[in-house]
């Protein structure tokens, strides 16, 4: 098949979409298990913008894990997990994951958790953080996934919120030298909040046990082992299935909801169109459980499509080295991996020329999927030479839980195009809008935007908030979602997502991406990720600061290399961007997802206050940067 009929593929099913949404949705609709068939695909009148599949009963576990059993299939692998933290592969066949799972289910329910009850989930990547998830998903309990090892004063605004009756916990979680308690953040947390679970059920990990509040703490396995199976309760389609907390700009958490129906359609479909990934595939999403990523492709699309999950405790690099991500995908023989830029960008840093990628036979190895962040183009191009293989970069929200725009596999669309997001899913009508809320010219940047309503799988609204849910996405531009981001589609419809709104700087007037000089910027051959931010400034009310880290083994003069990357931005960009300031630094501020915290950066840079933001991998490095941009200021 060529690029033209490759193209009018997707064309063509984009455009079935488009006439009918309805018809598309409904025949998605049938690659799940329905206890009741639903009545209708979509009510406008139910919720703030609509409510996908009313009248639909299921039950999510049912379709993730028990109807693979049912048709034979048990003995498939259902989850492999592969821990060079503690030098451990297991693995777990779809019968093994039902047995645990619906024992886990039941010994919840002797706890007192039933259907619409919440519980927090505070774990490290091991298979018993999937297994919990889907025990209350069994229950039509609503869980709500915590980073393992939050700060207890954000674990508690959390637990505040959403009044779990229980919470799964492990005793510990493992990182790079050093071992993290868990338990004491947990005790601390349950201590603020004026919410206290009825039961904890605590994994003992063996690297640090810890220590049990009699009354409240119980041993995990003991109470699993000693359950019922429980079997799967059928919940309404538009029930909730779990919250998943984001920073809000208030101080307090937004806590974006998920369906059940909506949830388990789209994520099935998703597996075959965007990853072309189906039955037995080895599908591997390298995130964590704690983040969207890992709810959506670690737990549950892979096993709503019957696929065999990779789940990953590790680092890109340092676990052992920059070759870990080559050697999971060549052990388990890994068909489509998913990754954020950052690791990437983290592995052509330590390993720029590729040479631990020879070790490794990725023979099996169809593609590779970027989220998280935009990649800059050298990244995406640099993997693509080194692996051969399709890189698609593909842009979605926690809000939306699957796909935006990306390519398609499943419909032969993968081109690759460096910088873009790919092409809007069937499901997304995406428009670049002016302050007006008026769509601007092909290839003009401006505010992107859904048309409403939304697909299935995205949020219907925020927990417990549906006003904050209408003045946070609705209200800025009427009949549509706002996503935040700033960026264009161009005259072939592609969208290229090139920062957050807020990363829209005005210099001179002028009203410049901080995206595009970052792309500008990564293009240096030494340079190995950077950032530009834009400060304050008495003349021109903005100016571009840039930061870059350079590539492992570069020797060149720092000095020249900052001299270099002013010119590259002035004759890439032009003199309008006024990017003059330029500085090398060791690491960049980022979450533990991966993202580059720019809104901190900035505030350093203006000499303002800021809040150490909870998700930080390492709030020691702001106080690197409070000296390399003080220093720089003068």
């Amino acid at each position: 098949m060529n690029a033209s009929q490759e193209a009018t593929r997707y064309d063509s099913v984009y455009a079935a979409w488009r006439q009918q949404p309805e018809t598309y949705w409904a025949k998605a609709a049938g690659g799940i298990d329905w206890t009741v068939a639903p009545r209708a695909t979509f009510d406008a009148n139910d919720g703030p913008y609509g409510r996908w599949f009313p009248g639909g009963v299921l039950n999510t576990c049912h379709n993730a894990v028990d109807r693979h059993v049912a048709a034979g299939r048990g003995v498939q692998p259902a989850i492999i997990w592969d821990s060079p933290m503690t030098g451990q592969v297991e693995t777990t066949s779809y019968a093994q994951l039902l047995d645990r799972v619906a024992r886990l289910a039941g010994a919840l329910a002797a706890r007192g958790v039933g259907k619409g009850d919440r519980v927090i989930i505070y774990m490290p990547m091991v298979p018993e953080a999937a297994i919990g998830m889907l025990a209350c998903a069994r229950l039509g309990a609503v869980h709500s996934v915590v980073f393992g090892g939050f700060a207890a004063a954000e674990l508690a605004a959390r637990i505040a919120d959403a009044e779990p009756k229980a919470i799964l916990c492990a005793s510990c979680g493992l990182e790079p030298g050093r071992t993290v308690a868990y338990k004491p953040l947990l005790d601390a947390a349950i201590g603020l909040s004026p919410h206290k679970p009825s039961a904890c059920l605590v994994l003992q990990r063996p690297q640090l046990a810890a220590a049990l509040q009699p009354g409240r703490d119980e041993d995990w396995l003991a109470a699993e082992a000693a359950a019922a199976p429980h079997p799967c309760v059928p919940v309404a389609s538009t029930d909730p299935l779990y919250i998943l907390y984001t920073s809000g700009t208030t101080g307090k958490p937004k806590g974006v909801l998920r369906d059940n129906g909506g949830h388990a359609v789209a994520l099935h479909n998703s597996m075959r169109l965007l990853y072309g990934c189906g039955i037995g595939d080895v599908f591997w999403a390298a995130s964590d459980v704690g983040w969207v990523v890992g709810h959506s492709y670690i737990v549950y699309a892979p096993l709503l499509a019957g696929c065999t999950s990779v789940l990953f405790e590790g680092k890109p690099v340092g676990t052992p080295d920059a070759g870990t991500f080559w050697r999971v995908c060549a052990d388990h023989k890994v068909k489509v991996l998913f990754t954020a830029p950052t690791a990437i960008r983290a592995i052509k840093k330590e390993d720029p020329e590729g040479k631990l990628l020879a070790k490794y036979d990725l023979s099996r190895l169809e593609a590779l999927f970027l989220a998280g962040e935009r990649c800059d183009p050298p990244t995406q191009v640099w993997v693509h030479a080194l692996l051969g293989k399709p890189v698609v970069d593909h842009w979605w929200q926690t809000e939306t839980g699957w796909a935006i725009t990306g390519g398609f596999r499943g419909l032969g669309l993968f081109e690759m195009h460096p910088g873009s997001g790919g092409k809007a899913s069937p499901g997304y009508d995406v428009q670049a809008l002016d302050e007006a809320g008026q769509q601007v010219a092909p290839g003009q940047i401006g505010s992107l935007a859904i048309k409403l309503p939304l697909p299935p799988s995205c949020l219907p609204t925020l927990y417990k908030a549906d006003d904050r849910f209408r003045e946070s996405y609705l209200e800025a531009f009427p009949g549509y979602y706002n996503t935040g981001d700033a960026g264009m589609v161009d005259a072939e419809g592609y969208v290229w997502v090139m920062s957050r709104t807020d990363d829209i700087i005005n210099v001179a007037g002028h009203r410049l991406s901080t995206g595009a000089m970052e792309e500008v910027l990564a293009g240096h051959p030494d340079v190995a990720e950077c950032a530009v931010v834009g400060i304050k400034d008495s003349l021109k009310g903005q100016v571009p600061l840039g930061m870059v880290v350079l590539k492992a083994g570069v020797t060149k003069d720092e000095a020249t290399i900052t001299r270099e990357l002013v010119g590259l931005v002035r004759e890439k960009i032009g003199p309008v961007a006024a990017f003059k300031d330029c500085t090398v630094v060791a690491r960049l501020p980022k979450t533990r997802s991966g993202k580059i915290l720019r809104a901190t950066l900035r505030k350093i840079a203006d000499g303002e206050t800021y809040v150490v933001p909870p998700t930080i991998d390492d709030p020691a490095i702001l106080n690197e940067m409070e000296g390399t941009l003080k220093a720089l200021m003068r």
